[in-house]
């Protein structure tokens, strides 16, 4: 068919407007799920962002980040959506670790131009802000990023701004009856000081032990076991169904925990160190009728790795009735602080079955929290480094290198260390 000259004319100039007039999509990133500031705050009563967004400030050395991830290159415009303006004052902000603008904020202002900019590559990229002239900042409730690019803009639309939790479920070859099951853990000195951490080392169907930073000043031997009873107010446990202590080691303190399901908990305040190998062993010390009671313990390079008992318990109307099921380990970050990077490294596992064979445990499937729906992170990741198992999350620095359901092999050690496991504290009274 031949176009009329008008026709073609039209055609060209449709065309021609396609190509140089890209619409412009625009993403608002709530500073509420995705901003952080630093330094931290030193109280749990105090707070620096909330729904609203990062909250008015004075003090001149805190600096907030508003995080997004790219999954390209790509050109962006940024604006910064304030209020709240009830004074002139000047932010310093920038893009990632490019130079910083300075920018005058008027009484009455709502936005913020921070222009065009250039994202070279993929991953996380960052708003920082710095107030640095003014006796007042603004509260700033999100970051307006436009686009004219074909590039995916993401960024987390949970109310949870931990970082996500990563998990290691342990295949236990053939149907193996576990009696005793033993992990050890090795924290690196770059995240000592990421507070809100569980280290999660001897996970299992009816509970977990591992170690924890809770916060500056105090760290943590943890184990508890659940009761079967499904409600997260201990209170509401039948009586059927409470988790017994039996006996707890020295300086050990017990008591309920809820919130996550119910049962009981306990823990020991110890200054364990980073980059020094801990030791724990989970046990099942008997199975009778409808209960089964489970002991955990921990050893320390600090005294030449001698047992010590943390804690037993009697599980009533237990699904335990021939051994531990899904042995797990997990990295958890039990706080809001998600800019903070976790990461440990997992070795030398075992499941010892109730003849006295002990089984090395060298595969494992790895799972994680995030997701698209729910926890909108990549920040995670986990493998394999010089014979042990790691998991890594949290930071927004380090992408993800391994998909949930993948399956890690880490060498077989061959050698296990020796237990008495007659001898052990606690486990015959």
């Amino acid at each position: 068919m031949r176009l009329s000259h008008l026709t073609f004319i039209c055609l060209i100039c449709f065309i021609s407007l396609t190509v140089k007039g890209q619409s412009t999509t625009k993403i608002i990133v709530p500073a509420f799920n995705n901003a952080y500031t630093n330094p931290k705050p030193n109280s749990d009563t105090i707070e620096f962002i909330n729904k609203l967004g990062i909250l008015p400030w004075s003090d001149k050395e805190r600096v907030a980040k508003v995080y997004f991830y790219v999954n390209m290159p790509t050109g962006l415009k940024l604006l910064l959506n304030i209020k709240n303006v009830i004074t002139n004052c000047v932010l310093s902000v920038k893009l990632d670790n490019n130079k910083a603008q300075d920018i005058t904020v008027k009484k009455g202002d709502t936005i913020l131009s921070l222009g065009a900019n250039t994202i070279k590559d993929s991953g996380y990229h960052f708003v920082e802000i710095k107030g640095i002239n003014g006796d007042r900042f603004p509260l700033i409730t999100s970051l307006t990023i436009e686009k004219s690019s074909l590039a995916t803009i993401l960024f987390n639309k949970s109310n949870y701004k931990g970082a996500a939790s990563t998990h290691l479920r342990y295949t236990v070859p053939g149907d193996s009856a576990v009696k005793w099951f033993y992990t050890e853990v090795n924290v690196p000195d770059e995240v000592a000081n990421s507070v809100n951490a569980y280290y999660e080392t001897n996970g299992f169907h009816s509970g977990y032990g591992g170690i924890q930073i809770n916060n500056p000043h105090e760290r943590r031997f943890i184990f508890s076991i659940w009761s079967l009873f499904k409600t997260d107010d201990p209170k509401q446990i039948p009586h059927d169904y409470i988790v017994h202590l039996n006996k707890k080691g020295t300086n050990v303190f017990t008591g309920d925990f809820g919130d996550e399901g119910s049962g009981g908990h306990s823990h020991l305040v110890y200054p364990w160190v980073t980059n020094r190998t801990y030791r724990f062993l989970t046990g099942i010390a008997s199975l009778v009728g409808d209960s089964a009671t489970y002991v955990g313990y921990f050893a320390a390079p600090e005294d030449n790795y001698k047992w010590h008992l943390l804690s037993k318990w009697t599980q009533n109307k237990t699904d335990t009735k021939t051994g531990f099921k899904h042995l797990y380990a997990f990295v958890e970050n039990f706080g809001d602080n998600g800019d903070d990077f976790f990461k440990a490294y997992y070795s030398n596992q075992w499941a010892i079955t109730f003849n006295g064979n002990w089984i090395e445990l060298t595969e494992a499937k790895f799972t994680t929290t995030a997701n698209y729906k729910t926890h909108l992170r990549f920040d995670y990741g986990a493998g394999v480094e010089n014979g042990k198992f790691y998991m890594f999350t949290g930071g927004f620095k380090k992408l993800k290198n391994i998909n949930a359901g993948d399956v890690i092999t880490r060498p077989a050690v061959g050698k296990h260390v020796p237990i008495d496991f007659e001898t052990l504290p606690g486990v015959r009274d």
